[in-house]
This record gives C-alpha cells, structure tokens and sequence, in this order.
C-alpha cells in the first residue's frame, strides 16, 4: 500500500511521509490530505508511552507499523510479515517486520525480513502476499519500488533455509524482478500482489491492484507455467468505475455450506473480491462467481459493485489480508488499524503508531449474501475473570454497570431482547441515499429513539462525560425492518482538537427480528474496540483515547435509551490477560 511520495532505500531513507488526516465529508467518502514529516520519519523513540497501547493486540516494541503481509501457516507455525519503520514513528524506512507464533495471539518477533537493498527494491519493499509451491515450498511475491517517480514492479524472495522452523531469513534472487508493467498499465499504481492460485490447466494466477483512467479500479491477473515468467491476461479479473486506486486485492473462494475455509479455486464455488479503496480508505468486497475459462470473476447480480457495497469492517481497518490455514481448515483474515489522535507529532511523542487488530476466522453466511467474521478462537484462551448478567431489564434511560472485570481490557458478549417492534422509528426515505454512518451521525445515542438506542458504553467515565458507546437502533422501513448498529467515539474523550478524527462508525445489519433479539460481541482494548453484530455479520472497529476512562478508571455500562423497554438476556464479559509478545 502506498503511503509515500519520493525517495526510499534501505531503512533510514529520506522519504516522504503521506499523513493521513481523514476528513469525513457529507456523502461518506474519507479523503486524505497529505503532509510531509521528513524530519520524523527516523527519530527513535526514546520512550514508549503505554497509556491507549493495546493489551491483546498485535503491535511491536515502539515505531509505525502499516500493512499485514503475507501471513501464512507453514510447517506448525503462523507467520505475520508487516510494513514497518524500525527508526520511527511515522510512516517511512519501510521494511518486512517478521513475527511467528503457535497460535495467532502470542508472538515472537524475529528480524525484518526483506527490506530494499537491490535495484529492483531499492526505492522501497510494499506490500504482497505468500504462496506455497509444490513442495511445500513457501515463496513472498511483493511489489518493489524502482525509483524516485514511485515505478513498481513485483519481486519474490524465498526462505534461506527451509529447516528453520522460523524460516528467519529470506532471499531476493538476481533475476528479480519477474513482472514489470508494461504500457497500458499506471506504472505508480500497480502493487500489492496476491497469494497465487492454480487453475485446471496446470498454471499460476497473481492479481495485483491498480487504477485506470483516474476512477477506474480494477485487478490485473497475471499467469504462470513455473512461476518465475509471468504474462499479463488480456482482461482484468475484474474493473469497477467509480472506485478509484484498488490496493490490497484479496480474491478467495468460501464455501456454500458449513464454516470450512477453501483452498481449491474450482468454479463451483462463490467467490470474495475484496478491495482496499485508497479514495475513502475503506475496505469493500463482492460476492461473485469465478469463470474459470476467461478467467472473469462476476460479481452476483445482487452484490453491490460500488462504493456503496459491502464492507469487511465500517469503522479503522484497512490493508487487510486473509489466508487459508490449514491446521483448522479455515480462512483467517488480518487487518491494521491506524491512530486517530490529531497529528503525527503525537504518535512520535508516545513512541508508536498502529495495531493489528484480532486475526479473524470468515465464512459466507448462510444466506449466501455476505460473509460473517468472527474473533479466531484462540483469542479466548486469553480470559481470566468472568462476570455474567441475565434477565435485566432497562428502560428508558436507565444503564446497568458491568463490574468485576477490567472495563479498559475486556471481552463481551451480549444477547438484548425486546417484546415488541411497534415503537421502532420510521426510518426517513431520505436515507436511503445517506451512508449508515450519516444516520448514525444523526441519530447517536444520546437522541432518544423507539427500539433504541441500546447497547454498552464502553471506556466510559462514572457519568458518562467519556464513553463510545456501541449500539443498535431499530426502524421501520416501508416493507421491512432497518437495523442500524453504531459504533460512536464522538464523546470519546474530553481531549479536543478541530482536526481529531470522532467518527460515527455504523453499518446496517442484515437480520432477522422474528425472535426479537439482538446479540453484540466487543473487543476492548485501551484504544480499540472491535465490534461484532448479530454473530458476526456487521463489524465496526473504532481507535479512540480517553483522558479519564483509562486503566482502572475505565468502566463499562449496558444502556437502553429507547422508550420500549430491552431486556439483557445474557451477558458474559471477561478481564482479557496480555498477550505475550517477545521483541
């Protein structure tokens, strides 16, 4: 994924930093305004500040990271490769940080494995994926820098020594690098490969990400016979007007049935395009049928092939990556989530800058219209002290603390129900035409609603004047029921700044209220929470930072703020342990 805009070598180079500061405007789109910080892009962090550092979340000792790459299983280890700077906080001297681990949440980290040192990577190392071969033979294709105009071209590196069970070191071959645009493709847009797959006929398929003609994303396929000459299809996989720069392609088949991960491209399948949309800095993806013959992927007729389409998280994820894992016969998929505090100058004063956020297990969803995620198992084996509620009831205005675990580090699960959907709002035909994040905008929870507002406020101080609340409201369409689940840091900390990005994360939930409830999952974690709806189909992650709700100070509260009363039918929350990560 690109961030910068001049220069970069090996690990301490003057390059351009590209910050972002995210501008929400009115129809939804997140722009990006670009800035230069050459002077911090190699200042070391002298001391790492460990207020909002996450506890379970994936992040290194101190400095930026970006991108999840490559993550893989080989031979009884997960790997998690990553863009990272080594000499600072802010985006620049970009290298492949190495970290394996036995079970997705507990790390060793290990030393950078690629970083530029050759003509064909000297400028930078970006982003890709890894692919095993035959053999079970691992190999990185990634997209290298060239030169000072930012021209890219693909790169592979393999294991030094495949008897190192933490395959530490990494090679970049002399005949690097195997694809090199040609004329009809923007040479500056054109990276980010993917893991490969094998078609019937006995050859290798890569897709990287690109732009045409200043709006138009689309995934270039490139095929193999042994996968080292690679040749340009005549088609894309797949192009969408409108959509801009695509970058961090992922294309994978999902099963029709069951939970199980794929790892067989055969047409028989439906099929994920997922796209990171550098225009607004969200993720977005389709569900479609592969033709194997032209190699053309076709979204379903009722998958939205736009910006107004799915996404894999409404709130801070990005760059994500998935892979198929073996050992469980899943599909797990990372993403990174950046900071949202105000200026580079404070990720450089607290000595670090982004997470990864909980590696996530993803399936299609019975209805064969969208994909359901969920937190790896895994991640349990992290909690200690349990805490549990049942058949409390809230009415109009009334919250229910959550006590007996860590509110600033927990894990949450909770089942609301209600009797009755006849005080659910009318929702306005006029937003029909509004992301859900506008009409969470409009109707946060402190508005007063029918069926909501009602969910948890989290970090949150005694009398709320801190606090994100994570919540579900309930309208009444024309022939259906609307329900709109919000994540809101608007209220999340005292701290202000006119340039500090409080979004109102939200995205719509695709459920069924026949047995009138609604359950609820959120990760929290010092500076992040994961949300997850109705089991998984709607996710909304949210970077927030607290003056006062902060460590112990922190509490967590149930709130209903609707006139029809909700009743907590169950609610399991746990003080979530550190993961244990050796730098």
């Amino acid at each position: 994924m690109d961030y910068s805009s001049n220069k970069s070598s090996r690990w301490a180079l003057p390059v351009i930093l590209v910050c972002f500061f995210v501008i929400l405007l009115s129809n939804n789109v997140v722009f990006a305004s670009h800035k230069v910080f050459i002077h911090l892009q190699s200042q070391n962090a002298v001391n790492v500040h460990t207020v909002h550092r996450t506890g379970y979340h994936f992040q290194p000792e101190k400095h930026w990271i970006n991108d999840p790459n490559a993550p893989m299983y080989f031979n009884g280890v997960y790997h998690l490769f990553y863009q990272y700077n080594p000499n600072g906080s802010v985006w620049g001297n970009i290298v492949w940080a190495h970290s394996v681990s036995k079970d997705l949440i507990n790390w060793i980290n290990l030393e950078p494995a690629i970083y530029p040192s050759k003509p064909f990577d000297q400028f930078g190392t970006w982003s890709g994926s890894a692919t095993i071969l035959p053999g079970n033979k691992p190999v990185i294709l990634y997209t290298g820098i060239i030169d000072a105009n930012q021209t890219q071209v693909q790169n592979y590196a393999i294991p030094a020594n495949l008897s190192d069970p933490y395959l530490r070191e990494w090679i970049k071959p002399d005949n690097n690098p195997l694809i090199i645009a040609d004329e009809s493709i923007n040479k500056t847009k054109f990276r980010d490969p993917t893991t490969a797959w094998m078609g019937k006929d006995g050859h290798w398929r890569i897709v990287m990400g690109s732009l045409r003609k200043h709006s138009r994303g689309l995934a270039i396929m490139y095929r193999s016979k042994d996968f080292m000459k690679w040749v340009k299809a005549k088609h894309p996989l797949h192009s969408t007007n409108g959509t801009g720069n695509w970058e961090c392609p992922d294309f994978y088949p999902v099963s029709s049935k069951g939970t199980d991960g794929l790892d067989q491209y055969g047409e028989e399948h439906k099929y994920v395009l997922k796209n990171s949309m550098d225009l607004t800095r969200f993720e977005y993806y389709t569900l479609g049928k592969y033709d194997t013959k032209k190699d053309r992927y076709v979204p379903d007729p009722d998958s939205v092939d736009s910006l107004k389409g799915l996404r894999l998280d409404y709130g801070n994820f990005y760059a994500s990556k998935s892979f198929y894992d073996p050992s469980k016969n899943r599909r797990v998929i990372w993403g990174w989530s950046n900071e949202s505090d105000i200026f580079p100058e404070d990720d450089n004063a607290k000595g670090w800058a982004g997470i990864q956020l909980i590696p996530r297990k993803v399936w299609l969803d019975p209805s064969g219209k969208q994909l359901v995620q969920w937190p790896v198992e895994e991640l349990e084996t992290l909690r200690t002290q349990k805490v549990q509620l049942s058949n409390k009831k809230m009415n109009n205005g009334e919250k229910i603390e959550v006590t007996g675990i860590t509110p600033a580090q927990a894990d949450v699960e909770v089942t609301f129900s209600f009797a009755s959907l006849d005080k659910a709002e009318s929702f306005d035909p006029k937003w029909n035409d509004m992301y859900a994040q506008d009409v969470c905008g409009l109707k946060g929870a402190d508005v007063q609603g029918g069926l909501g507002p009602f969910g948890l406020a989290t970090l949150a101080t005694e009398n709320l004047e801190e606090n994100t609340p994570v919540f579900f409201r309930v309208f009444k369409a024309h022939q259906n029921y609307k329900v709109l689940l919000c994540s809101d840091a608007k209220r999340s900390t005292l701290k202000f700044n006119e340039t500090m990005y409080k979004a109102s994360f939200a995205g719509f939930v695709d459920v069924d209220l026949a047995d009138k409830k609604l359950s609820l999952r959120s990760l929290i974690d010092n500076s992040v929470i994961e949300t997850f709806g109705a089991g998984g189909k709607t996710c909304i992650t949210s970077r927030v930072y607290p003056t006062l709700a902060i460590n112990d100070e922190a509490h967590l509260f149930a709130f209903n703020n609707g006139t029809e009363p909700v009743t907590i039918e169950s609610l399991d929350a746990w003080s979530m342990g550190k993961a244990k990560i050796q730098y």
